[in-house]
């Protein structure tokens, strides 16, 4: 993990504001959601990007019924549904 140099302070909310710069480099803009992570003592903001249900991958997903899959698990699940 880099620093990127920047403080900011927590207001009374609990809220802290990203650095236009860092908004900007990530391809963050207003109303995008965040996901917050935790690891060891460390909190790391990232991109919210969808994640299959069952796999955990980020490749080719897809919502289905208000869930998001993957293509190999959802082959998987028709092939079940056959057998």
């Amino acid at each position: 993990m880099k620093p990127a140099g920047v403080v900011r302070k927590v207001d009374q909310l609990g809220r802290i504001v990203l650095p236009k710069s860092l908004r900007k480099r990530y391809q963050m803009n207003e109303g995008d959601p965040v996901e917050i992570l935790v690891q060891g003592d460390h909190i790391i903001l990232e991109r919210y990007r969808p994640r299959c249900v069952f796999c955990g991958t980020l490749d080719g997903v897809r919502e289905f019924k208000e869930r998001y899959l993957c293509g190999g698990c959802m082959t998987e699940m028709a092939g079940l549904r056959r057998g």
